[in-house]
């Protein structure tokens, strides 16, 4: 399977995002935190935002929602054309009905869980997703340490995902780098979120294929 890349602009200039999306042309996605100061306590952008990124960005557009009440507002970041929305375990009330009517609407369907939250309660429902976001951080800001303890997450959803056949993408967001990317990989995470250590880099487009090159090394060995 080969490894995606998928840069936080969380880490990007705001001032200067359509250049700093250029800079991130060799990735796969471009990851978008979508934070209201209620899910999270930090606030960022909003789908007026995401649009016009969707419009400019040489890569498909995850969204990443730390919102309440995705069941309402997740349709309305498919409308402004991201390719992937990701809403939070914690967060909605009909997440089948919601990944339904995403489908329905073109977008892929993703479902998060942060470090305290299990991942078993997503196994009974795991066919209607077609990625998992693991977060290896307490979600709502950008340069927290990685969480290695939420490996053992990864391996049990990558093992269900086997047995059953499944070609569901495990994406993994939190202190990704080119130090721990095989660690992450060799879980079986193939998508990466990477913010600070792509953005803080000298070279952005380096630091991408640092990462991917370190994780697709390492993928399930």
């Amino acid at each position: 399977m080969k490894i995606q890349i998928a840069p936080s602009i969380l880490s990007a200039d705001f001032c200067n995002l359509e250049r700093d999306l250029k800079a991130i042309s060799n990735a796969d996605l471009v990851h978008v935190d979508v934070m209201d100061h209620h899910f999270v306590p930090n606030l960022t952008l909003g789908e007026p935002i995401v649009k016009r990124i969707c419009e400019v960005s040489p890569l498909p557009v995850d969204a990443h929602l730390m919102i309440d009440d995705p069941d309402r507002w997740a349709p309305e970041f498919a409308k402004a054309g991201a390719n992937s929305v990701t809403f939070h375990m914690g967060a909605t009330h009909a997440p089948v009905r919601l990944a339904r009517q995403l489908h329905d609407m073109g977008a892929k369907a993703c479902f998060a869980v942060r470090p305290a939250e299990p991942v078993e309660p997503l196994f009974d429902i795991l066919e209607e997703f077609d990625m998992v976001l693991i977060m290896t951080v307490e979600p709502g800001f950008g340069g927290q340490k990685f969480l290695d303890n939420q490996m053992n997450k990864v391996r049990r959803l990558r093992d269900e995902i086997t047995r059953r056949g499944l070609k569901t993408h495990i994406q993994v967001d939190g202190g990704v780098s080119p130090s721990t990317a095989h660690i992450v990989s060799r879980a079986g995470a193939d998508i990466l979120v990477a913010g600070s250590a792509v953005y803080g880099a000298d070279s952005p487009a380096e630091a991408i294929e640092s990462i991917r090159n370190n994780a697709q090394e390492a993928f399930c060995a």
